[in-house]
């Protein structure tokens, strides 16, 4: 069988640098902190209390009216704001395409877990009645933004929500290509979604040791590859890309962003939360989204890495980038752009998958920010871009996303 090509061909976003693709991108090329003090709610007895926020955020902004609002977590407000910005790039008339090819995947790893803690926390306040909102469900449920997204635009296509924690947007996305390339739909929204600066979302990851607690520093604290990293920073947000069948996007005059050339998925089968430490998941990941997209190791210009900041993680992925690439490894551009929008949980993969397809058209590699101590067990003659973005011609572009339980996903974009 002839697998069908995909391409990008509509981007949006909302993020800690900016409530729109042109303020990311810029921010991105600038090497820019989205750190700041957590104001989502009193954080000042939690050992870690800054995060990666989303500034300024009126869902109105975004066509989402007040009362519609009340229905919708924060998570799936992210998600219909990023896809209205997508939508509207890319073109797409709902008037003018089979409603019945056109589909929705979009991942979360946690969906509304703030409506969750509002809802028993009010049960237990209000003496233990039993008074919870009739849209409890409907807002917490990880797969409702993919569901409003398709009733906004009258998606009739393939609708559904991936969950890997960390790896849930790229999983959407190698779910979105396979989809196309089987000919099973002609456009799919895809991307990811997070709202996970909360209560017990920060209070959790503190107690598993997860995130850093540099509060005195905060603005540099997510500072992957560098000595002193601690863990990572909590981010929110959402991204949101059109795949597209190619000839259909030809067919429509649209613009292209870039090819989605292909994926792979594999598993640590090591640790709930650790990596496994030689990078054996990491590499064979990288290994397959190579191999499913026909491109040789040699060919890769640039791998936006996992890169959270934690003490193992950082290691353990630059381990699998040496033995899959060889001494081509030295001649990559490497960056963790998680050191500017912090981890954004969900939403990470396609968020960075933006990262990705900006370096492409752009030749601008975004850096790796906040380093200024060397690791002994880092290999600094990789090329880490760090502190300030680098120009260099992009032709293909990696993007790495693992998650807690060991799940691993890469995709790969390619100039056309």
């Amino acid at each position: 069988m002839q697998l069908k090509r995909v391409v990008v061909t509509g981007i949006g976003t909302i993020n800690p640098l900016g409530n729109n693709i042109p303020e990311y991108f810029d921010n991105l090329d600038n090497g820019t902190s989205g750190a700041s003090l957590i104001t989502r709610f009193d954080a000042s007895l939690f050992k870690t209390k800054f995060a990666c926020e989303i500034k300024d955020f009126d869902p109105e902004k975004f066509g989402i009216d007040k009362k519609e609002a009340r229905k919708l977590d924060l998570f799936a407000q992210y998600a219909m704001a990023a896809t209205a910005e997508a939508i509207k790039d890319a073109g797409i008339d709902p008037e003018k395409i089979d409603l019945d090819r056109a589909g929705v995947i979009v991942g979360s790893g946690i969906g509304g877990i703030e409506t969750m803690f509002q809802e028993i926390k009010g049960y237990f306040e209000g003496g233990c009645t039993p008074r919870f909102s009739p849209f409890l469900i409907p807002k917490m449920i990880p797969d409702i933004a993919a569901g409003h997204i398709s009733m906004k635009y009258g998606f009739r296509g393939p609708n559904f929500t991936t969950v890997s924690a960390c790896a849930s947007s790229t999983h959407a996305m190698t779910d979105a290509l396979n989809y196309i390339r089987l000919g099973k739909a002609d456009i799919i929204i895809t991307g990811g979604s997070e709202a996970g600066i909360s209560v017990p979302s920060i209070g959790g990851f503190n107690s598993a040791q997860a995130l850093s607690t540099n509060n005195d520093n905060y603005k540099t604290a997510s500072r992957p590859f560098d000595k002193t990293r601690d863990g990572f920073v909590m981010g929110e947000g959402a991204a949101t890309l059109i795949f597209e069948e190619y000839e259909h996007a030809v067919a429509r005059g649209a613009r292209i962003y870039a090819e989605v050339a292909g994926a792979g998925l594999s598993a640590d089968a090591h640790h709930i939360t650790a990596p496994h430490p030689d990078g054996l998941g990491a590499k064979q990941v990288m290994k397959l989204a190579l191999q499913d997209s026909g491109i040789k190791p040699e060919e890769v210009d640039y791998i936006n890495v996992h890169g959270t900041a934690t003490p193992l993680g950082d290691i353990a992925e630059l381990k699998a980038v040496k033995e899959l690439f060889g001494a081509h490894a030295y001649n990559l551009n490497i960056s963790s752009t998680k050191s500017m929008t912090g981890h954004l949980l969900g939403a990470t993969g396609a968020v960075e998958a933006l990262a990705c397809i900006h370096a492409i058209n752009s030749g601008t590699i975004p850096p790796t920010i906040n380093f200024e101590h060397e690791d002994p067990e880092i290999d600094y003659n990789l090329n880490l871009t760090l502190n300030k973005a680098q120009k260099r011609e992009v032709n293909v572009a990696l993007n790495n996303t693992f998650g807690f339980g060991g799940h691993n996903s890469c995709i790969v974009f390619r100039k056309i």
